[in-house]
């Protein structure tokens, strides 16, 4: 029995995200119409796109013949060639509120009915540009990271009004192209990516106004040392591992200097006994106490993994950060 087609997708948008989306659903057998009221544009990200596929097959990250892949993008050369026949729509046009509110009353008019309409913005809630839309009900945002083709996690980011059908089918699409899709549950500006990020860089920016660091030396503390170890594991999973006893041991010693520093900031956000318990439980279904040591050590080897292929190629893994 033969696997069923991909569904054609369309991308509205041909700036680097949008390119790098048209990748990422190429790539698993998706036919990609690629619009952008910009005509040269357009075509510029074609050769763009074939330029990011030979590299990524260079590392073996294509898993078809280029020129297969590449046969799946076509530019269309107006809005309703683009969404002719599409079941998911995913837009990245310019990060403006009335840019997205303009467009996506268009793809809400003239999409076929039950396709998807998903945005890729950064910051947006879909409640602030598809709240007005007849069919509302099938918007939502899936905010990519950048580029998603090497990092495939995607924020589904929907509003109160969407329906739970069009979030299941987002989710479905999303991982049968190799994406790693993750619902976040309530609305907020910057969803859960952004609002990570951010708070790192505001910290950044502070130690360089406060004389404690160099804008280079920040970078290397993260590239070196806490990036290195966020490639493998996310914050909570870190804290469990880090300290004999767990995340539960872990905040005793360090939540009280961790929440002098946010008070230094402006911040009061304690980490309370009920807050510690609710992420050690969820932290344990994955990593049980019990087995401590053995995640230690399988985490360790991740880590020279990484190592290995660094010292391997170290050219390639240099000269992202300067002296001052």
């Amino acid at each position: 029995m033969s696997s069923p087609v991909p569904a054609p997708v369309a991308i509205v948008g041909a700036g680097s995200i949008g390119a790098a989306w048209a990748i990422v659903f190429a790539r698993a057998g998706h036919r990609v119409a690629l619009h952008d009221v910009d005509a040269d544009r357009a075509a510029t990200a074609l050769s763009e796109i074939e330029s990011r596929l030979a590299e990524l097959d260079g590392f073996g990250l294509v898993g078809a013949e280029i020129t297969a892949v590449l046969g799946l993008v076509g530019v269309a050369a107006g809005l309703d060639e683009a969404l002719d026949g599409a079941v998911y729509v995913q837009e990245c046009v310019v990060e403006s509120l009335e840019v997205k509110r303009e467009l996506f009353a268009e793809l809400d008019r003239r999409a076929g009915p039950d396709a998807v309409l998903a945005s890729s913005t950064s910051m947006i809630p879909c409640s602030a540009f598809a709240a007005e839309l007849p069919g509302r009900a099938r918007c939502l945002v899936v905010h990519p990271g950048n580029p998603p083709y090497l990092l495939p996690i995607a924020e589904l980011a929907p509003a109160p009004f969407t329906d739970p059908e069009t979030i299941e089918r987002a989710r479905e699409l999303l991982s049968g192209a190799g994406m790693v899709p993750v619902l976040v549950g309530k609305e907020n500006e910057g969803f859960v990516f952004n609002r990570l990020q951010g708070a790192l860089l505001r910290e950044a920016y502070c130690l360089v106004r406060d004389g404690v660091a160099s804008p280079a030396d920040i970078d290397r503390v993260v590239s070196s040392g806490l990036g290195r170890r966020w490639a493998v594991l996310g914050p909570f999973a870190t804290a469990e591992l880090n300290t004999r006893g767990g995340i539960e041991r872990h905040a005793r010693l360090l939540g009280p200097a961790y929440a002098r520093m946010g008070a230094e900031r402006g911040q009061d956000d304690p980490w309370t006994p009920d807050l510690v318990a609710q992420v050690a439980a969820s932290v344990h279904e994955g990593l049980p106490s019990e087995e401590w040591a053995e995640h230690v050590s399988r985490r360790d080897r991740a880590l020279m993994r990484l190592e290995q292929a660094r010292r391997a190629d170290p050219d390639l893994f240099t000269g992202f950060t300067r002296g001052d």
